[in-house]
């Protein structure tokens, strides 16, 4: 799959395409009704279908200290664009220029002539452009006498409302992997490489797989039934993961740390995505390091259980 940077030309033969336009962060129901709409239309046309994202995400730019809340990283976004039959993903690096382009501008400089854009597919409250005054009622004018098409997506809704990105984010924050996972259509995964820890786990008995969360929303502190996947193999291992600041040891320190079961390969250095499907507890200080392994013998028996029908 092509990886396009917004502020290159478009190639040829990518001109004359459709795109889908948003954040497309998540990748949740509501994002692939957008994408699906525009991969259909361009399909029925002939045509190359292409899927935008933005890095860093607008909100980054414009408030640089709020906490992380990203659901994929960009490596992960082209997994799930390609799977869903785009030909290319396009990235939009958000930076002073972009944030400062007009959307009158960004329309006929940007859409027009740099992507040479057949027709483009949003979400009915995208917005775009210097000060976000750019909406779909824009990009239907401004557009339409440009020869550029636009089609609108309505929200997807379940009986507790319209799937965001939001619900999905509180969700984690909760610790309910199954209504996140439902929004997604997949389960939460956090992907990083393999560092070498204080070797803790291995002490006791319980060897894990050190990743640093980086960038990444922080669901919930606590204690989860995983699966892992070894990007470089494709093998895929069941677990328990502790994702958090790791109370019964000083110094504080925030990491996920999957436990996989029946799995005594060297790790190190490869990357992993972990999967959230259960959570089993919050995490805690135990009186004894005695009291801590009965406890994670107790969260592997469980998280055993609730994997047994996972893939």
């Amino acid at each position: 799959m092509r990886w396009l940077d917004h502020r290159e030309e478009m190639p040829v033969a990518l001109r004359g395409a459709v795109i889908a336009l948003g954040n497309f962060d998540g990748f949740h129901k509501g994002h692939q009704a957008v994408a699906g709409e525009a991969i259909a239309w361009a399909k029925d046309e002939g045509r190359p279908s292409i899927i935008a994202t933005f890095d860093p995400h607008p909100v980054r730019f414009f408030r640089p200290d709020v906490p992380p809340f990203r659901l994929t990283t960009l490596e992960q976004r082209q997994e799930l664009y390609l799977a869903a039959g785009a030909t290319a993903m396009l990235v939009f690096h958000f930076d002073g220029e972009l944030a400062g382009t007009s959307a009158e501008d960004f329309i006929s400089d940007i859409l027009i002539e740099r992507f040479g854009a057949h027709g483009v597919v949003t979400g009915g409250d995208f917005t775009f452009g210097k000060g976000a005054k750019g909406n779909v009622g824009l990009l239907r004018e401004v557009g339409g006498q440009l020869g550029l098409h636009n089609r609108v997506v309505e929200p997807v809704s379940d009986t507790d409302g319209i799937v965001s990105s939001s619900r999905i984010r509180e969700a984690l924050r909760q610790g309910d992997c199954e209504t996140a996972a439902r929004l997604l259509t997949r389960p939460f995964a956090i992907r990083g490489i393999v560092e070498h820890g204080d070797k803790r786990g291995r002490e006791l008995g319980y060897p894990t797989a050190n990743l640093v969360i980086d960038n990444y929303l922080r669901p919930k502190y606590g204690i989860y039934a995983v699966t892992g996947r070894i990007l470089s193999t494709g093998q895929v291992l069941q677990g328990a993961a502790s994702v958090g600041v790791r109370p019964q040891f000083e110094p504080p320190k925030e990491l996920l740390e999957p436990y996989f079961f029946d799995f005594s390969g060297d790790l190190y250095g490869q990357e992993v995505e972990v999967a959230f499907h259960h959570f089993l507890r919050p995490e805690a200080k135990f009186d004894s390091l005695d009291a801590l392994v009965v406890q994670m013998e107790k969260d592997c028996d469980e998280a055993r259980r609730l994997l047994s029908g996972a893939r």
